[in-house]
């Protein structure tokens, strides 16, 4: 008998039944449990850490990091073999793309000095693309996967040596819609891992003699039904430097709570089409805003499962980001997402991100990356955000004859 898959399928086939219910039972449990079930179980999380005695944004490698991070990779390029050999891959994580959108970044004006640092020194206005996706591992109807969204934004025109080299000119923030990542550190997402290629995620997490059920319920208060990509708020969940010797997480909201309603029998595709009514007809917009870390044991670097207070440290809106309406689902656009590569070390050095599941994703979303297009005979390219898809044709950066570059994730 074989007990993690039949655990999975029971777990799967729930997640499925419940999510076809009326999504206002949903925001009804979020409006009167969300919060307290959120305190208890971090309550519980921070109860079983020890206090490392680290400094503000300071890093303490993990035993056998380097090892574990080729561990995960290695992981997870077979999983990309055992599913897409004979298709197109996708990525192995945040693997659905619902679209890639043209937007901007602009740095607001007339910042105290503490947070002029970075690409937030000056006033200033960036081009971005914008990928909103699903988190797989698999590409499947939008109710059906694990109900966490993540975003990608990147940033052009942006200057100085970056800290991986594949993009010169460029600044990736990537965040999901919980605050809190899947796993703790990358000894555990290894297990993540594992169980992932032997179709038993869920196992993970419920395994009794290996429990990770503290996380299962953290991952749970934001796993929903969404009603738009454009309607979420996203965390980076990991922590970055912010200048020198301070370290922030940020958050990237909507300007407001205005929300769609979820169609009454959804379509396989129904988030971007939500997304796509949306743009049809407005403007959209987001709020990046920063948390600095001011306890170093309240609010941890190296681990992913802790939510930083905001009683301690309140976020701070530095930027916003405008994504104009547009037309984004043409199949040459849609083909662009592919080519786009999104990896938090796309940085300059005031921006460097911290924590162990960060240092692992450098290699990792590296060479996963190289895999996946080498499986699919494609090329990454640097965009500039010249980029125009109204036409049928597709754009020259994205034709077969592009220059090719190094990959990452």
């Amino acid at each position: 008998m074989n007990v993690p898959k039949i655990v999975n399928d029971l777990v799967v086939t729930l997640i499925r039944f419940t999510r076809r219910l009326n999504p206002e039972l949903r925001n009804l449990f979020d409006r009167l449990f969300q919060k307290p079930i959120e305190s208890v179980a971090q309550f519980l999380i921070n109860l079983s850490r020890k206090n490392e005695n680290l400094g503000i944004a300071e890093e303490n490698l993990l035993p056998n990091e380097a090892e574990i991070t080729q561990q995960i990779t290695q992981q997870m390029t077979e999983f990309l073999v055992k599913q897409y050999t004979g298709k197109i891959a996708e990525r192995a994580g945040n693997t659905k793309t619902y679209g890639v959108v043209k937007g901007s970044f602009e740095v607001l004006p007339d910042l105290p000095d503490e947070l002029k640092q970075g690409i937030f020194k000056e006033s200033r206005t960036y081009p971005a693309w914008l990928r909103f996706s699903g988190p797989g591992p698999l590409v499947t109807h939008d109710l059906d996967d694990n109900g966490i969204l993540s975003i990608g934004v990147k940033l052009m025109g942006v200057e100085g040596e970056k800290l991986i080299d594949d993009e010169k000119m460029t600044q990736d923030f990537t965040g999901i819609s919980s605050p809190t990542f899947t796993t703790p550190n990358v000894i555990e997402n290894l297990k993540l891992q594992q169980q992932v290629y032997n179709d038993t995620p869920a196992w993970y997490f419920l395994n009794p003699f290996d429990s990770h059920l503290l996380d299962a319920i953290m991952q749970g208060l934001y796993a929903k039904a969404h009603t738009s990509p454009l309607e979420v708020a996203y965390f980076s969940c990991v922590p970055y430097l912010y200048g020198e010797g301070k370290a922030i997480k940020y958050a990237i909201k909507p300007c407001t709570d205005e929300k769609t309603k979820i169609p009454h029998n959804p379509s396989y595709d129904y988030l971007r089409e939500a997304m796509v009514k949306t743009l049809e007809q407005r403007d959209v917009c987001f709020d990046f805003m920063v948390q600095f870390q001011t306890n170093p044991h309240k609010m941890p670097i190296e681990n992913a499962s802790v939510i930083w207070p905001e009683k301690l440290s309140p976020y701070l809106k530095v930027a916003i980001i405008r994504i104009p309406a547009q037309k984004f689902d043409s199949p040459a656009q849609l083909k662009f997402a592919r080519n786009l590569s999104f990896n938090p070390w796309h940085c300059i050095a005031e921006h460097r991100p911290l924590g162990n599941q960060s240092r692992a994703r450098k290699y990792i979303y590296l060479e996963t990356s190289k895999f996946r297009q080498r499986m699919n005979g494609e090329q990454r390219i640097e965009p500039t955000g010249d980029e125009d898809f109204n036409t049928e044709a597709v754009p020259a950066s994205v034709a077969a004859d592009a220059q090719p570059l190094n990959d990452s994730e």
